[in-house]
């Protein structure tokens, strides 16, 4: 499985971005899928996470309603819309593939390589 992370950039605080995450080499369809995220001299932290068709949906507390993550299985992509971005957004967001279908089940063993946020004051 092959997970590659795009979208990110240089953005003003205050705006928006979507992240997007293609799976290849074997279809993410029937397992969870997350986005986590590693900030410069920080540990890798949860940031979202999304069952198998998309219904059940999981945020780390400091998303506060400003994120949403979504799949389009038929495609083998995952998307996080971020809004309201605020200068301590800024990290390398990686996409996440589960060993099950549930993201409370799951163990995280697919990565992809990261694409990098930068949100100014």
């Amino acid at each position: 499985v092959q997970l590659q992370a795009s979208g990110g950039g240089l953005v003003q605080a205050g705006a928006s971005l979507r992240l997007s995450c293609t799976a290849s080499g074997h279809t993410s369809s029937g397992y969870a899928m997350a986005w986590f995220r590693q900030a410069p001299g920080k540990d890798r932290e949860f940031v979202a996470a999304v069952d198998w068709v998309g219904d059940y949906k999981s945020y780390a507390d400091f998303v506060e309603g400003r994120f949403t993550i979504s799949r389009d299985s038929a495609k083998n992509m995952i998307y996080l819309q971020m809004s309201s971005l605020k200068p301590e957004d800024t990290a390398l967001y990686y996409c996440a593939r589960g060993n099950a279908r549930n993201p409370t089940r799951s163990k995280w063993n697919y990565w992809g390589q990261g694409t990098l946020v930068t949100v100014s004051s």
